[in-house]
């Protein structure tokens, strides 16, 4: 009796998870919404990665008002979870007259989230090189932009490169945070799917497609931290 009621729990957990008719009608969507995920992904490193930089570089000239509020700016954005500022861009947008869609509001909320952390890890590869560094460099005749594009640097990118790629990996997984403004990335199709079929396979569907797309970076960043680690 007990064998028949598991052999029964097991049939209704795979046609209810593992429905092979499910996987096949949804496996395109599944496919158009990792290729979403993929390009969220790719411009969101760019962009914030990018942004980050040059916020460094201009808070490394000292200028106080601009410092405080380039700080201020990040302090912000890092103690904001990144969907509360997804919201606050789609929904709040309208209102002020700009009417953003789930891509762009996904796309520049993780962005900043990015940026602001990046900033804060190149920062604090910059503020790392010895003063000496510094010294040594302006003795040969070189100005103070000079001195930190050509040698502070470069040195400071090496520290940076650990810290920078894990936390870039944490940051881009949540691209899964644009379905709920309606990005048809992977858990946006995936869910979709589950409310037409009422069948949770789309979401298994969509968990293999994460580890599949994340798997293989989150290895690199392992093998990337062993390699650059911060340190001098």
């Amino acid at each position: 009796m007990h064998a028949v009621l598991a052999a029964g729990g097991w049939d209704k957990f795979t046609e209810t998870f593992f429905n092979a008719k499910v996987m096949v009608k949804y496996l395109p969507d599944i496919l158009w919404g990792t290729l979403v995920t993929i390009e969220l992904a790719i411009l969101i490193v760019i962009a914030g990665i990018g942004g980050g930089l040059v916020l460094a570089l201009l808070r490394a000239l000292g200028v106080r008002p601009l410092n405080w509020l380039i700080i201020f700016v990040v302090d912000v954005l890092r103690s904001l979870p990144p969907l509360v500022i997804i919201v606050l861009f789609y929904f709040g947008g309208p209102p002020a007259g700009w009417t953003p869609s789930g891509f762009m509001a996904t796309w520049l909320s993780l962005t900043l989230v990015l940026m602001a952390f990046s900033e804060e890890i190149f920062w604090a590869g910059i503020t790392s090189i010895h003063k000496g560094q510094w010294e040594a460099a302006r003795s040969t005749g070189l100005g103070f932009g000079q001195t930190l594009i050509s040698v502070v640097l470069p040195q400071a990118l090496r520290l940076t490169v650990a810290p920078l790629t894990n936390r870039t990996i944490a940051i881009t997984k949540g691209t899964a945070l644009g379905s709920v403004v309606a990005v048809t990335e992977i858990l946006g199709q995936a869910t979709s799917a589950v409310s037409n079929r009422y069948n949770h396979t789309p979401l298994t569907m969509a968990a293999a497609a994460y580890i599949l797309l994340f798997l293989p970076v989150v290895v690199l960043g392992r093998w990337v931290e062993k390699k650059w680690s911060w340190k001098r």
